[in-house]
């Protein structure tokens, strides 16, 4: 059995290697431009689908690297996040719209935002603290109660369960853990086939990108499922898995770290507040972007010009901190983190999250159209 200063150690490792891999997650959003919102509106806009096909990539190595894992048995889907006995699709369809809409709004979603920030853009830091009181509020606050007692109750029981990998294996009689496996593989199979039809992404620099985040969300996992994973805690004599917000496994996720970032900032002291995953990673990718901005001479100082300008991304904060915690995750939480469990609620979030943001974009174009 561990003991409570083995544990101690366990979590700081669980943080530390958390840490340093949102630091490299910050230097390729920084340096490669890897950034949701922007390949939606290349992909809109100019039918550019080069930097989609880069997220695609990195979504088909997490979700390879994922049911790798649950099909070796080292994680269980069950364990994540994502499990849930019931499809709360209403929240997360309108979520995942007012998550969209908000990051066009506020020129990109919560990790462009971080990186943003990370090479001296002050825009950004007023997204980040519009989103993470929104997000509080929506978490705990006065917005809670309407999630809770409105949202939430509108829902679909999952006789099957919540990920691909479990209605295969009711549909086959294979045990999980080789369901995920084969589902994995085959949804794998069909995004690298979409991925490499366009020749660019053949090329060194695009392909990189894409393994490069795919293999960081994979290594996520890895330090919150396996690292992380407390068989019996000396206290409680119950599995755990450490550093985690939820006490289930994790990976890469935005919205909610942010919230607790501003959450400890202000009350830190009352005790009750403890350094997570979530807020390790948040606090990376910010770190990786400052010294990579620094390193290539692109760091420098930049804020608003008009009033009309600020007021967008006050309002762009706002709807994803909001949208982020009704769709359970942004665009990493429920977009590569989500997808790479084949969670069908991730793929609901991740549909809301399209629509909102082609709206908006298709808003910004018939106002932008008008004005001139």
């Amino acid at each position: 059995m561990s003991t409570l200063s083995s544990l101690q150690a366990q979590n700081l490792m669980v943080l530390g290697f958390s840490f340093v891999l949102a630091l490299c997650a910050g230097v390729l959003i920084q340096r490669r431009h890897f950034c949701t919102m922007g390949a939606l509106s290349d992909l809109f806009l100019m039918g550019d689908s080069l930097r989609l096909r880069q997220w695609a990539l990195a979504v088909a190595v997490a979700v390879a690297g994922f049911g790798g894992m649950v099909a070796v048995g080292w994680i269980s889907p069950l364990n994540t996040i994502y499990a849930a006995p019931r499809l709360n699709w209403l929240s997360l369809l309108l979520g995942g719209s007012l998550f969209g809409a908000g990051m066009v709004l506020a020129s990109g979603c919560a990790s462009k935002s971080l990186s943003r920030l990370g090479a001296g853009n002050l825009k950004s830091l007023v997204v980040l603290m519009a989103m993470g009181m929104a997000a509080l509020a929506s978490l705990r606050g006065l917005l809670a109660v309407g999630r809770v007692s409105w949202l939430d109750p509108v829902n679909l029981a999952l006789p099957s369960g919540s990920f691909l990998g479990q209605a295969l294996s009711a549909l086959t009689g294979w045990d999980l853990p080789l369901a995920c496996g084969v589902s994995a593989a085959v949804v794998c199979a069909l995004l690298l086939i979409w991925v490499f039809q366009e020749p660019l992404m053949r090329q060194r620099p695009a392909m990189l990108t894409g393994l490069g985040m795919g293999a960081v969300v994979v290594a996520l996992w890895w330090v919150s499922g396996v690292l992380g994973f407390v068989p019996e805690h000396p206290e409680t004599l119950e599995s755990v898995f450490l550093a985690t917000a939820s006490g289930r496994m994790e990976a890469l996720s935005l919205t909610a770290p942010v919230a607790q970032w501003w959450d400890a900032l202000l009350y830190f002291s009352d005790g009750s507040k403890r350094i997570t995953l979530g807020m390790a990673t948040a606090a990376g990718i910010l770190l990786g972007s400052w010294g990579s901005a620094l390193q290539d001479g692109s760091f420098r100082w930049e804020g608003f010009t008009q009033t009309s300008d600020l007021a967008m991304h006050l309002l762009g904060g706002t709807l994803m901190g909001v949208g982020g915690v009704m769709a359970m995750g942004c665009t990493f939480g429920q977009g590569l983190s989500g997808l790479s469990t084949l969670s069908w609620g991730s793929a609901l979030a991740v549909l809301g999250i399209l629509a909102g943001a082609r709206l908006a974009l298709a808003w910004q174009m018939a106002r932008a159209e008008s004005m001139a």
